[in-house]
């Protein structure tokens, strides 16, 4: 008896190891206590929200027990919220925007959802780097198109961008870049940027139906070592970014994304009237109220991002002693380190031993690697030594 479709099928077999993993470490924290497990597989931000968000939600509690505090707001977000927004985006992205070129939404992934509701016809391609968010497939698929993943440059992991020039085709409809990139912690550095988007403006002089350029930028502010993070909406009139605060704000719950595209985009208002529209009809109606207006006080606040990088240097330092081999990561808090045998679903085996788990790279698109996430307490990854230690040792023997 077929109760879903074929491609929600495929969809759920492609992103099974994420799933596993969450579902191994549950058991595990069941039969030896979550003090003797070493969570490593979920991007779950655990620092603390900044410290005005005490005080930002007592006022929004004020202002929510009034008629309609916690009504419908406009399906665009709203406006206080979206200038607030439009002011912060503005200096991010060095380029002048007002609240009308903001769309509030849900999330970053309901962000892209909606506008891949709006742009893509059944057939459609849409590019993206390897290793990739595994879930980029199902947003593209649910309209019918096609993601085509591209393997990025060993060690660096940085886009292949004779790799990307040659699968363009009639039917790509865009490039999606995310950087800091989520799984390997890589920043794409603004010659690479400017390269993939003089593709994108030679590919639209002919084109009706233009090539976006999509910039997935949830983790822009985790960026180290004094790593720059370059303005995207400036590399090519068809360019568009996807953010969110759940990691900067630690808001994952709130669920709260923008999309905006460059203003100088042909005809750019029917794209950000459509996304409104599709916004609305996917489903989402608008962002939930309380974390738009948290997000409306708090728009040029961040965690402790301190924190997210004495954990990367512990986890380095951890990696390094067990001889585990890694590209340092200069954004986000993950690193996608090299399996020690060719099977990383082996090594995956062998962790799970040591009640350490992490996710295979085959779970991103790209084999003979596995990732590992930083958001957990510094004392987990102290206490993860020597079990990393063990599984080299016991899988190279």
């Amino acid at each position: 008896m077929q109760l879903v479709t074929s491609a929600i099928k495929n969809s759920m077999a492609s992103s099974s190891w994420i799933r596993k993993m969450f579902e191994k470490g549950l058991e595990l924290k069941r039969e030896f206590g979550e003090e003797n497990v070493c969570d490593f597989s979920l991007g779950n931000p655990d620092v603390p929200p900044p410290a005005e968000t005490y005080e930002a939600l007592l006022e929004i509690a004020n202002t929510v027990v009034k008629p309609l505090g916690l009504g419908y707001c406009p399906n665009a977000g709203i406006p206080a919220t979206r200038q607030a927004l439009a002011n912060h985006l503005s200096k991010e992205q060095e380029t002048a925007l007002n609240k009308d070129d903001v769309v509030v939404c849900v999330g970053a992934a309901g962000a892209l959802v909606s506008f891949f509701r709006a742009v893509i016809e059944p057939g459609d391609e849409v590019i993206t780097p390897a290793p990739y968010f595994v879930e980029y497939g199902a947003y593209v698929g649910h309209f019918g198109g096609v993601l085509k993943a591209v393997k990025s440059l060993t060690p660096s992991f940085k886009p292949d961008i004779d790799g990307i020039k040659s699968a363009i085709t009639p039917k790509t409809r865009a490039i999606i870049l995310n950087s800091p990139n989520n799984p390997t912690g890589a920043v794409y550095d603004e010659q690479t940027l400017r390269e993939i988007a003089s593709i994108v403006d030679e590919v639209n002089i002919t084109r009706d139906r233009p090539l976006f350029l999509l910039f997935d930028e949830p983790y822009r502010a985790f960026a180290y070592d004094g790593v720059k993070i370059p303005p995207a909406l400036p590399l090519t009139k068809f360019a568009c970014v996807f953010g969110s605060f759940s990691k900067t704000l630690s808001l994952a719950g709130e669920r709260i994304g923008y999309f905006v595209a460059n203003p100088q985009m042909p005809d750019v208002k029917s794209l950000t009237q459509a996304v409104t529209l599709t916004n609305r009809t996917l489903g989402f109606v608008n962002a939930p109220v309380i974390g738009q207006k948290l997000v409306e006080k708090l728009v040029d606040s961040t965690v402790d991002l301190e924190i997210y990088d004495r954990r990367r240097k512990l986890m380095a330092k951890v990696l390094t002693e067990a001889g585990i081999e890694f590209e340092m990561p200069k954004g986000a808090f993950y690193f996608f380190a090299k399996s020690p045998v060719e099977d990383d679903a082996e090594f995956v085996d062998a962790l799970l031993k040591e009640n350490i788990l992490v996710v295979p790279g085959k779970g991103f698109g790209f084999e003979g690697y596995i990732r590992l996430s930083c958001s957990v307490d510094e004392k987990i990854i102290e206490r993860s030594a020597p079990g990393f230690k063990r599984a080299v040792e016991r899988i190279r023997s």
